[in-house]
This record gives C-alpha cells, sequence and structure tokens, in this order.
C-alpha cells in the first residue's frame, strides 16, 4: 500500500489525535480527525498543565518524556501560537525518612538515563519554594521539568494540522469500522461512511469501544482525577511541584496506606501549579470510578489536606471551583502506541494516562513517521498492544 496516497483517519480530537494529525501534515499528509464531541473536550481539557519528568520511571518511559520535553521548546514557534510552555524547574516534596530513602533510590536510576535531578534539602527547596512546610525533610529537585497550556497546545496543533490541510470534524460519532480480509477499509460514522486504508485509534479513554469495533481487546480504563481551582492570588508557587507520596505508592503502597487511610484509598498526591494569571491548580487523585467524570466532597477534601501539609498557606486562600478528568489507564502505566497486528492499517495512540500532554509531541511524531514510511523505531516496538498479549500467555 502507497500509505501517502492512502486516507488516513484519526478517531479523537485530543492532544494525541490533534498532535498526530499535525505531524502526519508535515510529511504531505492530509488526514481526516473525528471527534464526538469537540477538540479538546475530553481528557486533555480537564487536566493540570504539568510537564513531569521526574515521575517517569526509569526505562523507556523516562527516554520518551525526556524526547518530548525538548521538542515543547520550539513547539510554540513551530506551531505558531503561544503554548505558554515554560521550562521553570519542577520539585517533589518528600514528607519523611520512608520516602525519602525510596526516593534516593528512584533518583538514582533517573540520573543514569541523563536527567538532571538532585534530592536537595528542605532548606535548599524553601529558598525556592517559601511556601513549603519547614516540616518535610527533602525534596528532589529538576530543571528540566516544566508547563504548558494542555488546552493551547491542544488547539495549536488542530489549527496548524487544519492550516496544512487536514481535516477535523467534530460532533461525528464513529459506529463501526469497515474490516476485509484483515484490513481496515473504512469508518462507519453517524454521518455516512469515510474510506480509510489507515486508521489510528486515539479516543483516549473511549479507546477499549473503539478497539472492539475490531475484535480487540485494549486494556484501557478510566482513571478519575480531581482537581481544584483556587482565586488568584500573587506568586505562590514556582514551576510545578508534587509530593512524593504517588511514587512512593507504587513502589509501596502498604506504607501509604499505614500513613493515610483514606488518602492511600482515593489515591491522593500533591500535584500543584500556578497560571498566569494567579491562579492555583492543585490535584489530585487516582480513582476507579467507571465513566463519572464528577468531583467528590471525600476526595476534594482528602486532597486539600495533603496539598496544605505541604503548602501551609493553601489553608487561608479560597476555592473558587473543582474539576475532575478521566485518564486512559493501562496495566504497566505505558501508552499503547503502534501497529495492531490482527488488523491491517489499524494503529493504537492512547493510553497515556497523566501523559498525554507531556508525550503528545513525540507520540504524535513517532505515528505520523510510521504512517508515512512504514518505520517502526524501537520505541513502538516496546509500546504494542500485543505486549498484554504476551504477559497473559507467560503469567
Amino acid at each position: 500500500m502507497n500509505r501517502q496516497s492512502a486516507e488516513v483517519v484519526i478517531i479523537g480530537g485530543g492532544a494525541i489525535g490533534t498532535a498526530i494529525a499535525y505531524y502526519l501534515t508535515t510529511w504531505g499528509i492530509k488526514p481526516t480527525l473525528l471527534e464526538r464531541s469537540d477538540i479538546c473536550s475530553g481528557t486533555s481539557g480537564a487536566c493540570d498543565k504539568a510537564i513531569s519528568l521526574q515521575s517517569k520511571t526509569p526505562g523507556l518511559h523516562l527516554e520518551l518524556a525526556m524526547t518530548s520535553a525538548a521538542m515543547f521548546s520550539s513547539l510554540g514557534r513551530e506551531l505558531q501560537c503561544d503554548i505558554e510552555y515554560y521550562r521553570n524547574g519542577g520539585m517533589i516534596a518528600i514528607e519523611n525518612e520512608s520516602q525519602l530513602s525510596i526516593m534516593e533510590a528512584f533518583v538514582q536510576r533517573q540520573k543514569s538515563y541523563g536527567l538532571p535531578v538532585d534530592i536537595v534539602t528542605n532548606e535548599e527547596a524553601r529558598r525556592q519554594q517559601p511556601a513549603l512546610s519547614p516540616k518535610l525533610i527533602a525534596a528532589t529537585y529538576s530543571p528540566a521539568d516544566g508547563e504548558v497550556s494542555p488546552l493551547k497546545l491542544t488547539f495549536g496543533f488542530a489549527k496548524a494540522a487544519k492550516q496544512q490541510g487536514a481535516i477535523l470534524r467534530t460532533g461525528v460519532m464513529v459506529t463501526g469500522l469497515v474490516i476485509n480480509h484483515g484490513r481496515v477499509e473504512g469508518v462507519l460514522t453517524n454521518q455516512g461512511t469515510i474510506p480509510a486504508g489507515v486508521v489510528i485509534n486515539a479516543a483516549g479513554i473511549f479507546a477499549p469501544a473503539i478497539g472492539r469495533m475490531a475484535g480487540l481487546d485494549i486494556p484501557i480504563r478510566p482513571r478519575r482525577g480531581q482537581i481544584i481551582v483556587t482565586e488568584a492570588v500573587p506568586p505562590l508557587i514556582r514551576g510545578a511541584l508534587w509530593s512524593a507520596r504517588y511514587i512512593v505508592a507504587k513502589h509501596n503502597p502498604d506504607m501509604i496506606r499505614q500513613e493515610d487511610p483514606e488518602a492511600a484509598k482515593i489515591g491522593v498526591g500533591l500535584s500543584a501549579g500556578q497560571t498566569k494569571e494567579g491562579t492555583l491548580l492543585i490535584g489530585g487523585s487516582r480513582e476507579f470510578a467507571g465513566y463519572q467524570a464528577v468531583t467528590t466532597p471525600e476526595a476534594i477534601g482528602a486532597i486539600l489536606r495533603h496539598a496544605a501539609n505541604i503548602i501551609p498557606p493553601l489553608r487561608t486562600i479560597h476555592v473558587i471551583r473543582t474539576f475532575a478528568g478521566l485518564r486512559p489507564y493501562t496495566p504497566d502505566g505505558m501508552p499503547i502506541i503502534g501497529p495492531v497486528e490482527e488488523v491491517g492499517g489499524f494503529i493504537m495512540a492512547a493510553g497515556h494516562e497523566g501523559d498525554g500532554i507531556a508525550l503528545a509531541p513525540v507520540t504524535g511524531k513517532l505515528v505520523a513517521q510510521y504512517v508515512a514510511s512504514g518505520i517502526m523505531e524501537k520505541e513502538i516496538k516496546g509500546l504494542l498492544l500485543s505486549r498484554f498479549q504476551k504477559a497473559a500467555i507467560e503469567s
């Protein structure tokens, strides 16, 4: 098949789908992007603005994040759009000796992959983040972390793709796929059939439903995250700020359950940042609650209590609203990217959970290159859907 002349359809209008659409146009391919609602109306429009490298597991996950982060420095100019990207560093607050022990080992592994990151004392941390509690025992710091506007990034990709010939159709519901002799030939929608030799599933939390249309079992589940927005205040938080609780929970969940059973049940771990306008974004939670993108008093209370322990001035700042988003979770915490063996022309680009914004540039570039040239980079080979099938057989 001549991939350059094939009709390419992308399903999903979030950061991943629009990034793929844009990078395809740089190869001379003019895809059709289908979105059931509006551009950036799902997960990409209901998240914080952090581009976190420190939270990534050393290995492929961190390597992808570092590659993507390097792309952000020139992305605004490339898209001719102010995406509000700032490489202003990030810090992870460490609350006790048990967390410190785990974070020390974690940081050493990250440094071995080339990430500039160090453990700093509480005094050093508070010189950069004066709002931090004096009760913290240490923090990690990396100058490589950054922030971006998820809305401006997604709309920037969409606008640039459209200007270069991509077709963006919103309010279009995909109802089925046309598959003959094990190959995709088209997409069925509530507005008719679209011929397609290549279909890219970038539907996020709805990727499993699209997969079932091709007879595939895609292990993605919605994982809710709740976020708090405060009134605008003078500069309080510089760059991105997290707590070590989230990373520690991956390595020793029993420790977190012993420290705060209620917060552990909801999956509370601090993620905080401040917008240009002065409002604070405070998250978050990690809950399996189906497709219920709603906030709950229990989670909001637990998030605020945990956040105030780390940033005491929050106790005097007013909350103006709360919102929730659904992240596309996978069992191993890694996205599913690349072609699917069982169905020719069907390509996955979903399951990024909370990393969709951070990994959008590298995902878009890798998928576009594969569609245009057939070249599968080593990164994609480690992210194929087939890895879950192999894991099931081995277990």
